[in-house]
């Protein structure tokens, strides 16, 4: 049995846990689901098929007995590149050797039980405080982990209302970690990226319309829908693993969670 609280920190009874929370944790794979998962939103790239070729240039004709190397060079005359060598990949302004293409296929792919494994055990991570802690994230005051409150904090909308509601449950320490962020310094710096937003709470609800118009304003604290809960989600860069907040009709649609590794084999 696990405490679950009110918004405003109180004890409010305790729940069961989904059998889904007993599953061991596995750090490879959550590490290759993520990575598979990732590829998914990576975008292809090529290279114009001309590139580093729109030049006059050409080789001698025969290619041997001129004294020179057979690298085509650029033909004209009154200066500027004359006689230098262009279009082949070991010239300057030429084209690539070996240049990427749009037919590479990037998007990879897992087995079906390997992903679902991968997922409850992310789900199952989120239940121990050292794995938590081990992220970076502050715990002090945190009682029981996973973090369940009431079904409440579906019709938060208000930003002030959810600091409230963080302060209560002893979760904006985490929140201000990310006010301390080292600057970037070289192009990130340039281009405006100067700071990255970490990664802070994730509230995983049924619902998350309202709540995520809550903590949009909030760096770091994320909602997301627990039919769209992903490792992604649970274990930002790969890392387990996040500091997670379960409502109670989320941690009754986790239950719903089939996996071949959850099935009690039945003796005969």
């Amino acid at each position: 049995m696990t405490a679950t609280y009110a918004l405003d920190g109180s004890h409010d009874g305790d729940v069961e846990l989904p059998p889904v929370f007993e599953t061991p944790f596995r750090r490879d794979l959550i590490h290759k689901a993520f990575v598979n998962l990732t590829s998914h939103k990576f975008q292809p790239q090529g290279r114009k098929p001309t590139a580093g070729m729109d030049v006059v240039a050409d080789s001698n004709n025969p290619p041997t007995g001129q004294g020179v190397s057979r690298v085509a060079r650029m033909t004209g005359g009154g200066g500027g590149r004359q006689g230098q060598g262009a279009e082949v990949a070991s010239t300057r302004g030429g084209r690539q050797a070996h240049p990427p293409i749009v037919q590479k296929v990037i998007y990879k792919k897992m087995n079906k039980k390997e992903n679902r494994l991968a997922l409850c055990s992310a789900i199952a991570a989120t239940a121990s405080k050292n794995l938590t802690e081990s992220r970076g994230h502050k715990t002090e005051g945190i009682e029981s982990f996973p973090v369940i409150v009431s079904d409440d904090i579906e019709s938060v909308s208000k930003t002030a209302e959810m600091t409230k509601i963080l302060d209560s449950l002893h979760l904006s320490d985490d929140t201000r970690r990310l006010e301390s962020r080292r600057v970037r310094s070289g192009r990130s710096l340039l281009r405006g990226r100067a700071k990255k937003t970490g990664k802070s709470v994730l509230f995983v609800v049924n619902d998350a319309t309202q709540v995520s118009k809550a903590v949009g304003a909030i760096p770091g604290v994320e909602a997301v829908n627990v039919r769209n809960l992903s490792v992604l989600d649970l274990a930002p860069g790969s890392d387990p693993i996040r500091l997670t907040v379960y409502s109670k009709s989320a941690l009754e649609e986790i239950r719903n969670i089939r996996s071949t590794h959850l099935e009690v084999v039945k003796p005969r």
